[in-house]
């Protein structure tokens, strides 16, 4: 399949991608150089942090949830009859 690309573009697009090459090498070089090479993070670093996080949030909401019913099952309960007595004893005249 023949491209459209102007050799313009194409150039373009090479020249960014090295650049982009270039800065990545750079970071990891001056990582390596600020940690060491012995405390380099690596994905499956990265992808550990990412489970240990979702785990934590998932423990956070489930306490959440765990305190909310607690809440609500220790109130009192409002039925509707009361509400309306307590509505019409308040709009009943004095005497």
């Amino acid at each position: 399949m023949a491209t459209d690309q102007t050799p313009q573009t194409a150039g373009f697009a090479e020249v960014s991608r090295t650049l982009v090459a270039i800065a990545a090498e750079v970071v990891t070089g001056v990582q390596r150089a600020v940690v060491g090479p012995d405390n380099m993070r690596t994905a499956s670093d990265n992808a550990w942090s990412a489970i240990e996080a979702d785990r934590a949030r998932a423990a956070a909401r489930a306490e959440t949830s765990r305190a909310v019913a607690a809440i609500v099952a220790t109130r009192p309960r409002r039925t509707r009859s009361a509400a309306r007595h307590r509505a019409r004893t308040a709009a009943a005249p004095v005497r």
